[in-house]
């Protein structure tokens, strides 16, 4: 995904920097969401007009590159030369990562990789490298779960998109259908970890840094208490879901409440 494993933490703790350093831990997006994420994003910034500047694009957090590149050529195709992607992250491998994926991903739109963290943790460090107002939209893909404290990361996502910008976040559904059956059962929900050393108590068998879950309707009260308005709430299938389940998997992503993953459209304030 952007995450697991996306980097949002420039003075975490140095377990975790060393943690989302490691180029073990998994950092690319699951197509099925990205494809689903650009395409809202494509919707959201709404068709290019001559005349207009190119809209800024930033993915914070963007870990190898996979979700930038898919919005890279979905808006592309959608809006050529309508825009600008400047992608994100904290961690050098995954900027080496995303460096490569992106050069070539879609000629129109030029993608720019850049080292950058987000305020997480007791020490504040100074934020992203963009001036206030500048970004015309940001992708937040699995992030906000890995994050110390997702508040001052709001607040500062908040400082980078003009009035109006748009936010797309993607982060796991605590209440995933399967969750709701597994915590019934006694077992911990797929998403959730209690340790950076190893699997406890939960299907799975990868560690990928995951500190905070969201329900659908806890993620809305977020994202109104920070600023932002919610336009759309979506769901999105989950890869690793058993083969056999994945048609249900992607059925119930017309219940976003009962998705795998919540893709959320918000607006700032």
């Amino acid at each position: 995904m952007s995450g697991p494993g996306a980097r949002g933490a420039a003075e975490a703790p140095a377990s975790l920097r060393e943690f989302y350093e490691n180029p073990a831990v998994p950092v690319a997006s699951g197509d099925a969401r990205s494809r689903r994420q650009a395409r809202m994003l494509a919707d959201a910034l709404g068709p290019f007009r001559t005349g207009e500047a190119p809209a800024v694009v930033v993915d914070v957090g963007c870990g190898d590159g996979s979700a930038a590149a898919v919005a890279a050529g979905v808006l592309d195709g959608r809006r050529p030369g309508g825009q600008r992607l400047v992608a994100v992250d904290w961690s050098h491998d995954a900027l080496r990562r995303a460096r490569a994926r992106t050069r070539d991903a879609a000629p129109g739109t030029p993608v720019h990789v850049v080292r950058g963290g987000l305020p997480d943790g007791a020490a504040q460090p100074a934020g992203l490298p963009l001036a206030a107002g500048s970004a015309d939209a940001v992708l937040f893909s699995e992030v906000v779960e890995h994050l110390v404290d997702p508040d001052a990361a709001l607040d500062e996502l908040r400082r980078v998109l003009r009035p109006g910008g748009h936010l797309l976040l993607s982060t796991p559904n605590l209440a995933a259908w399967y969750n709701r059956a597994l915590l019934l059962a006694g077992v911990q929900p797929v998403f959730s970890e209690v340790s950076l050393r190893g699997i406890h108590g939960r299907p799975g068998n990868q560690v990928v840094g995951h500190l905070r879950l969201y329900t659908a309707r806890a993620l809305r009260g977020f994202l109104a208490a920070s600023g932002f308005t919610v336009e759309k709430v979506a769901g999105a299938p989950y890869h690793d879901v058993p083969r056999p389940l994945r048609p249900f998997d992607r059925a119930l992503c017309r219940a976003p409440s009962l998705a795998s993953i919540l893709l959320v459209h918000a607006r700032r304030e």
